[in-house]
């Protein structure tokens, strides 16, 4: 299994008191002190995914002048900006299966 920094793997203990959870009935499991949703609490609930935030990696890139000057005058946060734009590039190249990124300089 792939570590992961800053997450130690699982003693033996730990993966033993995960299985008996595991393996108990639900009738077992006290509830008792997890109040019941509402309406109101399913209509404030947000999506898990939405909650997603990847890991960033810092890195070194090239890039022309002329995109990096683009960038920058949208003001501060245009590194954020630029991981935005090359993640909607990302998500929409997934929705359409055998197209491949083709560089624009040959």
């Amino acid at each position: 299994m792939k570590k992961v920094a800053g997450i130690k793997a699982m003693d033996n203990a730990t993966k033993k008191r995960i299985q008996v959870l595991a393996n108990m009935p639900d009738s077992e499991i006290d509830t008792s002190e997890i109040p019941e949703w509402t309406k109101d609490d399913f209509a404030c609930a947000v999506p898990f995914y939405s909650l997603y935030k990847p890991r960033k990696e810092q890195i070194t890139a090239r890039i022309d002048a002329d995109v990096l000057a683009w960038l920058k005058s949208f003001g501060k946060g245009y590194q954020t900006l630029m991981n935005e734009l090359l993640r909607k590039e990302m998500l929409e190249s997934q929705d359409k299966p055998g197209q491949s990124i083709v560089s624009t300089k040959r």
